[in-house]
């Protein structure tokens, strides 16, 4: 209902804080309306007596209770259960017309379509840059790098691009190239989730043996890094 009829609305209150408040009032009723069709019964508490009470000496004998009094109260509270409406409220099915088309929604995420294509950008250059040996440029976006390692598509893109250098048989670094390279590796399987374990975590697990430094006599030899539960 509110793609359907509330787009407009939505816009028009873009900017204006107190319209946004409101609005957001109005449909917090709703659901809770929604949630809660009946209003709550009120529990009647007995206070408990004090210590001592019986002790005192102006005790007010309990009036008798008339038995067909008490009968007939419990039989009128017994036809209103019987005459009373289910406790789960029944469900309503209304057709709901289709709304503006997809586009105009989503052109409001755009800004985030932007940000995240940009942050993948940040990774590929970042990789080029460190695997070119143009550590000067892979420094200033190092640390983008490690920030967009929060998000599981950048996460994603950082194994597709080292895979694709290993299968170029560009796995042999130097000491600076290879630091860049584990920190990267790293940063991605400590921001892994649980979610990530059968996929980015996999596929990270034989590049970590594939990239060798290069030693001072000239051979290559592969050092490998760990990374803590946490």
């Amino acid at each position: 209902q509110l793609v359907a009829y509330e787009v407009k609305r939505m816009r028009a209150e873009e900017g204006n804080k107190q319209k946004i408040l409101r609005h957001i009032r109005e449909l917090a009723e709703k659901l809770y309306k929604n949630e809660n069709p009946y209003p709550a019964v009120t529990m009647h508490t007995v206070k408990k007596p004090k210590e001592g009470h019986h002790l005192r000496v102006q005790q007010k004998p309990f009036p008798r209770l008339d038995e067909g009094l008490v009968q007939w109260i419990i039989d009128q509270a017994t036809a209103k259960l019987q005459t009373a409406p289910p406790a789960v409220k029944a469900e309503v099915k209304c057709m709901v017309p289709s709304g503006p088309p997809i586009a105009a929604i989503m052109e409001r995420n755009g800004n985030a379509m932007a940000n995240s294509a940009r942050r993948l950008e940040v990774v590929r250059n970042c990789i080029s840059y460190v695997f070119e040996n143009k550590m000067l440029e892979a420094k200033k976006l190092f640390p983008a790098v490690l920030r967009a390692m929060k998000g599981r598509a950048a996460r994603q893109c950082l194994t597709q691009e080292l895979n694709l250098h290993v299968q170029q048989n560009r796995a042999v670094l130097d000491h600076q190239q290879f630091d860049f390279v584990i920190r990267m590796m790293n940063c991605c399987l400590q921001d892994c989730t649980a979610m990530d374990e059968h996929g980015i975590a996999a596929a990270l697990l034989p590049l970590v043996t594939a990239f060798c430094r290069v030693s001072p006599s000239g051979s290559s030899f592969p050092t490998f890094c760990w990374v803590s539960p946490s």
